[in-house]
């Protein structure tokens, strides 16, 4: 049991440093090279966890193998356009001046369904409105709508609001962050007055408080 217990976290921790390495974009947008690297750990991990008779090298080796030529294909995909564009592909423009391109629709296999819930995952539902689409080579849609279908910013409307900053936690589901509190110049005492200003008796009492650069708080009091 002991064994099996150590060889499991052993393959484990080999697992997410490998991901790590990854970077964090990968994590949550694989590209095809990367999705299949991930495929083919967890394949190798899994054989050396549950057969005791196969030594902990066989599945550890092969691991380090694929990582190490994961960074090798990382530095070149760097150096090297070509390179690039040979192992994740390039993207495709699937929608130019409102107009789909069926070519280019078919020939990376992307349905008129697919294209519509991406356009309405982010909040568009006329193809006329739409620039350009593009299909990244992670399997995102990218979508920009002409400039008149843009979202009027503060900027143009020729305004200066005033920027809050980055708001930081300084309570955290009852526990105070002190040294989120530190660095924005604050202490436990202004903490005390902002709680009775919300009328909250402790801070176990309180879910959320966040403070951005004007010291401005938002606070959430925990659920009865």
């Amino acid at each position: 049991m002991v064994i099996a217990f150590v060889r499991t976290i052993i393959l484990y921790l080999l697992i997410i440093a490998g991901i790590r390495l990854m970077g964090k974009r990968q994590v949550g947008e694989l590209e095809p090279s990367e999705l299949v690297l991930a495929l083919i750990i967890a394949d190798l991990a899994a054989v050396p966890m549950q057969d005791f008779g196969i030594p902990l090298l066989t599945g550890i080796i092969p691991i380090f193998t694929l990582l190490a030529v994961t960074m090798i294909i990382s530095v070149l995909t760097m150096k090297s356009v070509r390179f690039r564009a040979l192992l994740c592909g390039r993207p495709s423009v699937i929608v130019e001046n409102g107009r789909i391109h069926q070519r280019e629709m078919k020939k990376n296999r992307f349905t008129v369904d697919e294209l519509m819930e991406e356009l309405r995952m982010k909040g568009i539902t006329d193809l006329s409105t739409v620039k350009y689409a593009i299909l990244e080579t992670n399997g995102q849609i990218s979508v920009l709508p002409y400039a008149d279908q843009l979202p009027v910013t503060a900027g143009q409307m020729g305004r200066s609001p005033e920027e809050g900053g980055l708001p930081l936690i300084i309570i955290n589901d009852g526990r105070v962050l002190d040294h989120n509190l530190k660095t924005r110049g604050l202490d436990r005492t202004w903490l005390d007055k902002r709680l009775d200003e919300h009328r909250v008796r402790h801070t176990e009492d309180v879910f959320l408080l966040t403070v951005d650069e004007r010291n401005r708080v938002y606070l959430v009091a925990k659920e009865v």
